[in-house]
């Protein structure tokens, strides 16, 4: 599977993620120019539920991450899926969401959807005092075409 999106010129091939022996959902590469990650046990872009895909903001010893432009994102922007088939999934971009790890919206975020969406998570909040991200921004997109 693959991930494009036009309007900020981000394309990547999208890895399989699952879950570490924890039970915390495995991260992609932090190498810079690593790609995102598509988590294996939600549902496959562009069926029922929502899809979640995991990418860096930034990569290991600075940089740019394969996420780094999601809040560039605006309302009505096109986020393709090119699955495993060869078919497209397109998504529109609806809104994104910056939450605190700590009261991360699991249910939102992960629970079951009338339709087919997409949910793309990556890190945000920097804190330079600890040098780690204290929130998440995911971005929320609804299928459009497959």
């Amino acid at each position: 599977m693959s991930l494009s999106i036009p309007s900020t010129d981000t394309s990547t091939e999208l890895i399989s993620l699952g879950l570490q022996n924890d039970r915390t959902l495995e991260v992609p590469p932090e190498d810079p120019g690593a790609p995102a990650g598509w988590y294996n046990l939600s549902p496959t872009p562009g069926e029922r539920g929502p899809a979640v895909l995991l990418g860096h903001v930034n990569a290991t010893g600075g940089g740019p991450g394969v996420f780094a432009k999601l809040r560039e994102l605006k309302v009505g922007d096109t986020i393709e899926v090119t699955r495993e088939d060869g078919s497209t999934a397109t998504f529109e971009f609806q809104r994104g969401e910056q939450y605190e790890k700590d009261t991360f919206p699991t249910q939102e975020v992960y629970g079951n959807t009338e339709g087919a969406e997409l949910r793309m998570i990556t890190c945000d909040g920097f804190d330079l005092e600890t040098g780690l991200f204290d929130d998440n921004y995911v971005v929320y997109a609804s299928l459009r075409t497959t």
